[in-house]
């Protein structure tokens, strides 16, 4: 395969055009920026990392996502200024507002939301009707049905509704699988399109039970993969779903299945498509997270792009990685609809003879809502919308969640689990997904259920010591800058609120965190007995739903008076490009 830098380089309109007008305003002088030139003879567009916002959001890149290692400095690990310089986007653009945090509550003012599937929706009938529908399909990377409150009433089931209108033809999972088996499948019996998991496997006890599989005589429960014909061209998309299921969620989910990485079973999978299918291109839909995928694309041989997710890394041009045989380039499409991926092969002779990869923001101000899509998202919303407007508090602050170690949203939920709860220490979890509310925005309960809408809400309260609160927090510390990629999990670093500490990321595990001190500044005890707060269990728990927690103390209007803030010091890393204002 053909890779050209200058390629890469002109590789996404959205970085070329660079954007910087008073206010987005629909019109022939911004349409430009989705008038893609021809490419190719295939064109494959991908979502990932939705998590069911149907509607366009605010959301604020990290300022915060630290690589160590050989990481350090490398995408997706840089981030504001870094990140613009690294891949030439001007500081004053829409560009730079989509995809970093660069002066992110100014820009929000300037540009407007990103996103929402009915804008969506008209951008990739666009797209693909530029590239023709026989040469042209849509994928998607999974955590589509989960992260708002109606996707967890319904159990996804208004985002399959959403996907089949949409035209999605592949996607593989994640959150997804933490609505337990039955649903799952239900939801897959009315998804129009192919639900792929190369990695998923029978336990030998669900096996030897005859429990329903695709594939009896490996163990496969999923379909692994699906072959295309786009333009008299064979391509094969594999499914790869995410690797720690069992481990990050409750393993009542998916007591029947395993999973993993499957590096082996991977290789014997391309080499079969390409071998016994003779396949012209082999593409990876993954939900491994983008370091996961880079270490994955120098030891897999024979796949020619990964399309990846899971990590929310918006990364504007590809990452070539050369392994034995070649080449693969692996890229990662954003979360929550502000990005559409855009690849483009074109194929020769059995082969891929070159690529043109766009990675475009969803500017909603830019795009007119499909009708159709339109009217679908407000019947799904209407019996919920009069229970969910009620604006309960009108934060004085940004609240956003992404960052390695802190933001305000989990700074909240920690302050009203305390406080509710009457502990001295609350953990919540670093997830990844949730939007962003800007200062002087009213927040809903909507608001609310958007960052805290799982499957497994109920709050706890226990007594830990010392020893165990900072064995939990070294454990989740190594699944964020353990240096090698296969041991990492993905999110962010737990969330801790009434505790001070010190982090180095580059030291070992059981090194990583120090100077653990309680407010007011009195040292932490490895043998005293402390009350924690915490939610999202993996064990099952009684307590409320976090959600009702953090309704009931915003509603005390408490949050403006009491401190938010992290409490995290962070050592060895000075320098790095990671950190916003430093590199």
């Amino acid at each position: 395969m053909a890779i050209r830098r200058r390629d890469f380089l002109k590789s996404t309109a959205a970085v070329a055009t660079s954007l910087s007008l008073p206010r987005l305003a629909r019109g022939a002088e911004t349409a430009s920026i989705y008038d893609l030139e021809r490419f190719g003879n295939v064109r494959i567009l991908h979502t990932t990392d939705t998590h069911a916002q149907l509607n366009p959001v605010y959301v604020r890149e990290p300022s915060v996502n630290i690589g160590i290692g050989e990481m350090a400095g490398r995408p997706p690990h840089l981030v504001g200024r870094a990140f613009l310089e690294r891949f030439g986007i001007r500081s004053d653009s829409a560009d730079a507002y989509a995809f970093s945090c660069f002066e992110f509550e100014k820009s929000a003012g300037r540009f407007g939301k990103l996103g929402g599937f009915a804008h969506l929706k008209t951008l990739v009938d666009r797209l693909r009707g530029d590239a023709g529908e026989a040469r042209s399909m849509l994928v998607d990377g999974g955590d589509l049905w989960q992260g708002t409150g109606l996707a967890n009433i319904m159990q996804g089931r208004d985002m399959v509704e959403v996907a089949n209108l949409l035209g999605i033809e592949a996607m593989t999972g994640h959150w997804e699988f933490t609505y337990g088996e039955q649903a799952l499948r239900d939801n897959l019996e009315r998804f129009k399109g192919e639900f792929l998991a190369q990695n998923v496997f029978l336990t030998e006890e669900a096996a030897f039970n005859d429990a329903p599989a695709f594939d009896k005589a490996s163990g496969r429960v999923f379909k692994p993969s699906m072959i295309k014909e786009l333009g008299g061209h064979r391509v094969a998309i594999i499914g790869q779903a995410f690797p720690y299921v069992p481990i990050a969620h409750p393993k009542r989910f998916t007591p029947d299945w395993t999973f993993g990485i499957r590096e082996e079973e991977l290789q014997k999978h391309v080499d079969a498509l390409r071998g016994t299918e003779k396949v012209d291109a082999v593409v990876l839909l993954s939900h491994n997270g983008m370091d996961v995928d880079l270490k994955l694309a120098s030891r897999v041989t024979g796949i020619d792009v990964i399309l990846g997710g899971h990590t929310h890394d918006a990364i504007p041009q590809p990452i070539a990685v050369k392994n034995a045989s070649g080449t693969t380039l692996v890229t990662n499409a954003g979360s929550n609809g502000k990005f559409l991926g855009v690849l483009d092969l074109a194929l020769d002779k059995g082969k891929v003879g070159d690529v043109r990869y766009h990675l475009l923001p969803v500017y909603s101000e830019l795009l007119k809502p499909d009708p159709g899509m339109a009217e679908l998202i407000g019947r799904v919303r209407a019996p919920h919308v009069t229970d969910w407007s009620e604006k309960i508090a009108t934060p004085d602050r940004l609240l956003y969640r992404r960052d390695n170690f802190a933001g305000p949203v989990d700074e909240l939920i920690c302050t009203a689990l305390r406080s509710e709860l009457d502990a001295e220490i609350a953990l919540s979890p670093g997830f990844r997904w949730g939007v962003t509310a800007l200062s002087g925005q009213p927040l809903t309960m909507e608001d609310v259920l958007a960052e805290t809408a799982i499957t497994y809400p109920e709050t706890y309260v226990q007594e830990m010591t010392g020893a165990q609160i900072k064995e939990v927090l070294e454990d989740i510390c190594d699944n964020l800058f353990n240096p090698d990629p296969y041991y990492q999990q993905g999110g962010d670093m737990v969330r801790a609120g009434g505790l001070s500490y010190t982090c180095t990321p580059t030291a070992a595990i059981g090194s990583r965190i120090s100077e653990l001190k309680l407010n007011g500044g009195k040292a932490l005890s490895a043998s005293s007995r402390y009350k924690v707060a915490g939610w999202a269990s993996v064990n099952g728990q009684q307590g409320p739903p976090v959600w009702d927690v953090v309704a009931k103390y915003l509603r005390s209007g408490r949050m403006f008076q009491e401190r938010l803030g992290s409490g995290v010091t962070l050592k060895g890393v000075e320098g790095n490009p990671g950190i916003a204002g430093q590199g």
